[in-house]
């Protein structure tokens, strides 16, 4: 066993692929009733004319172990882009190879090579496993902070009073 890591750019071919992904993170955080993503979703979001995001694919000996499926956000306070990982995920029979880790430096070397000034993403507060993988990088908490969202019928709403 070689146990091989690779991190590449997703393809256009992927799209089931990283619907597959998404569908067994969501099931690992409870949350599969709110995937309504397809894979047309994903082919335009990602590969179409004006892309929106990036993904890239974890493989581990030639097989799909991972992916991490990000976004560039922007920071006014240090004049720079940054990444915002929207979500990262390793199959559980992939889980403590270095899957993560490789797929991070990846994203690291990716922030250094486009000058972002961060990488940026959320974790579900019961998830320890996760928790305590960040923080083994130095990543840092951000507590002070809350998340607000507004979707669906509270954009529609907003909109109209824009009209």
């Amino acid at each position: 066993m070689s146990n091989q890591c690779i991190i590449r750019s997703a393809r256009q071919e992927d799209a089931p692929l990283i619907l597959a992904f998404i569908r067994e993170l969501a099931v690992y955080e409870k949350l599969e009733h709110q995937v309504v993503a397809t894979e047309a979703d994903l082919v335009t979001s990602l590969f179409g004319d004006s892309p929106k995001a990036f993904c890239v694919i974890a493989e581990m000996d030639g097989k799909p172990a991972g992916f991490a499926l990000c976004f560039y956000n922007y920071s006014t306070f240090q004049g720079k882009p940054g990444i915002y990982l929207e979500d990262i995920y390793v199959r559980p029979e992939f889980r403590g190879q270095g899957i993560g880790k490789a797929v991070f430096a990846h994203l690291a070397q990716r922030a250094i090579n486009e000058n972002c000034g961060r990488i940026q993403w959320w974790v579900l507060n019961w998830n320890e496993p996760s928790i305590a993988f960040y923080k083994s990088m130095d990543a840092v908490p951000m507590d002070e902070w809350t998340v607000f969202r507004l979707e669906g019928k509270s954009i529609e709403q907003l909109a109209k009073k824009a009209a």
